[in-house]
């Protein structure tokens, strides 16, 4: 199978620059989406052959996700079930026979590291909602995690050390969720490709000088691990300040 994650920045806005293409193209068994920037009804568009799942924030233009499957899921789920994050449309999950599968875009620290302590909360309570659901059958996720876990994963780590998405904080969040039990696909692959990014600043050029942060991932449950047959990062596709990212595995 071949599942696709790509955070568009605006989902509107990148219909704009052959969005319709791209999911064409990539043919996906399941395509998720974060940082949708919908609302209800503000998006007519319901691809051919795909189940279509939105989360939509409260606030207007902010957060969002969907996801696009070929197959039709046993169950949907909208949330991790706690009130104080489910408000903003950040996690959907799939339940099929053999596994979940769940897309997030996690809450990012913001300047001054503001939300720090908010984040801190969501990991925990994040990565508790995963574990229970691997208890139950395999789990993959998938999303803009809003952090670059080592110093491989970022052009210029030195520099970025403290701020939102390269604190110590978030980085220990992210290998205590791999801890638990979960498979970072792209470095199980390739654990010391270096200069591959999933996101790059609109600012200084960053694109162009290749200045970019891995923040987006597929991440598996440990039990998946003789399935997984390749994890990409497709930096060939524009559109938003991301580029899509994707796993190929047996299910």
């Amino acid at each position: 199978m071949k599942l696709v994650s790509w955070n568009v920045n605006g989902l509107r806005a990148v219909m704009d620059k052959g969005f319709k293409e791209v999911f064409a193209d990539f043919a996906a068994d399941i395509f998720c989406l974060q940082e949708i920037k919908l609302s209800a009804g503000q998006l007519d568009w319901e691809p051919e052959g795909y189940h279509s799942y939105w989360n939509y924030a409260e606030k207007k233009g902010y957060s969002g996700t969907a996801i696009f499957s070929k197959q039709e899921p046993l169950e949907v789920t909208y949330g991790i079930g706690i009130d104080e994050h489910d408000h903003e449309g950040r996690v959907i999950t799939l339940e099929f026979e053999k596994y979940f599968m769940v897309v997030v875009y996690t809450p990012n620290s913001q300047n001054e590291l503001k939300r720090l302590d908010y984040r801190m909360k969501w990991e925990d309570d994040f990565r508790d909602y995963l574990v229970e659901l691997k208890k139950a059958k395999s789990v993959i996720v998938c999303g803009d995690m809003n952090v670059a876990h080592n110093e491989i994963d970022l052009k210029n780590p030195k520099s970025n050390r403290r701020n939102a998405g390269f604190t110590d904080e978030e980085r220990a969040k992210f290998t205590e969720l791999l801890e638990s039990g979960f498979i970072d696909t792209f470095r199980y692959f390739y654990p010391d490709m270096t200069d591959i990014y999933s996101w790059w600043s609109y600012r200084f050029k960053a694109r162009e000088k290749n200045a970019g942060w891995r923040i987006d991932y597929f991440l598996a449950s440990e039990d998946l691990k003789d399935r997984l047959e390749d994890a990409k990062i497709h930096t060939e596709v524009y559109g938003s300040d991301h580029c899509p990212v994707e796993l190929d595995v047996r299910l």
